[in-house]
């Protein structure tokens, strides 16, 4: 069952984080950024759970693939969200942080998948 893996509950913790925080986006940005962002985030728990459903190996790795290439996506997005002074520097290094500590457990976790 995939919420007893923690790079599920941490993605999942990340993805209600990056809803919370963009709350206070710009309102002309609730079908650009905000939208974005969201789905790249829900992206990352929702293809860590699918992929643990999965029997084969090669297919759970290619989900934990995508949950990466996800995460990347949100790399970006929140990089945006700084630059554009969406977001504190604290928030961005938190969220930084969070980033950084999912890609290392989506890794990980990958390569236990036999």
């Amino acid at each position: 069952m995939h919420e007893r893996l923690i790079v599920w509950q941490e993605a999942y913790k990340f993805c209600v984080w990056i809803y919370v925080l963009t709350k206070k986006f710009p309102k002309e940005e609730k079908y650009g950024l905000t939208s974005q962002i969201r789905r790249s985030s829900m992206s990352v728990p929702t293809n860590i759970a699918e992929g643990n459903a999965k029997k084969s190996g090669k297919e759970k790795r290619h989900y934990m693939e995508i949950a990466s290439a996800s995460l990347e996506e949100v790399h970006v997005e929140i990089l945006l969200a700084r630059d554009l002074k969406y977001i504190s520097p604290e928030e961005f290094s938190k969220t930084d942080q969070w980033i950084n500590r999912i890609s290392y457990l989506i890794m990980k976790f990958s390569s236990s998948i036999e």
